[in-house]
């Protein structure tokens, strides 16, 4: 069951801080995983329009694959793409019916949840179809190895996840994730969380000490 959406409105979304602008990467490495039981290559139009304008923004996709919805079969497809990017955004799977078991398995993955991405979209969704809007459980945050966002699966609710909220943000993402380090966490291997919000990171960081 996907969560309702309607077409997405046209959004002018905030940007960051001029120095943080600057120093996020313009170009990251991002996987893309639709979370189905009936959609194929073919038919899989979410998963498709987003590894598009992923290309078209320039970054690079390093994984583009379907996955039933079997929580054994999500989280092993989501650890493996993990360890060569730095975003993964999965579609499908969100909502309440029996089969949706996405949002569990990518709960159990984050060890630091972005909040406001879940409630941003909602909100988006709320003006587009109203109450409706209360049954999506989309939802981001950062795993050990990289940022996971879950969408819905429908066409319409994946292009207002992205064109309302993620489009403009992924660079300054990796960069706020990478510049000051992770606790815990090992260095990102190289080309992983930007190939320049490392150096960029400390830089800055340096000079707001």
């Amino acid at each position: 069951m996907s969560d309702p959406a309607g077409p997405p409105s046209t959004i002018t979304p905030s940007t960051a801080t001029p120095q943080h602008q600057a120093a996020a990467p313009g170009r990251v490495r991002a996987a893309v995983v639709t979370i189905s039981d009936t959609r194929t290559p073919e038919t899989d139009t979410s998963g498709g329009y987003l590894r598009a304008q992923l290309l078209a923004a320039g970054h690079e996709v390093t994984g583009h694959i379907i996955v039933r919805d079997d929580a054994v079969e999500i989280r092993s497809a989501l650890v493996r793409l993990m360890q060569g990017c730095d975003i993964v955004i999965t579609s499908g799977g969100t909502g309440i019916a029996g089969r949706d078991v996405t949002i569990p398995v990518v709960e159990s993955l984050i060890v630091k949840p972005i909040p406001g991405f879940g409630e941003l979209f909602r909100m988006l969704s709320y003006a587009q179809v109203g109450g409706a809007a209360m049954l999506s459980r989309a939802l981001g945050g950062l795993t050990r190895g990289a940022l996971l966002f879950a969408l819905p699966g429908s066409l319409n609710a994946v292009q207002t996840a992205w064109e309302g909220l993620l489009r403009d943000q992924l660079g300054h993402l990796v960069f706020e994730v990478a510049r000051q380090g992770q606790p815990g966490a090992a260095a990102p291997r190289p080309g992983q969380l930007g190939r320049h919000a490392n150096t960029a990171g400390a830089q800055l960081a340096r000079q707001e000490e």
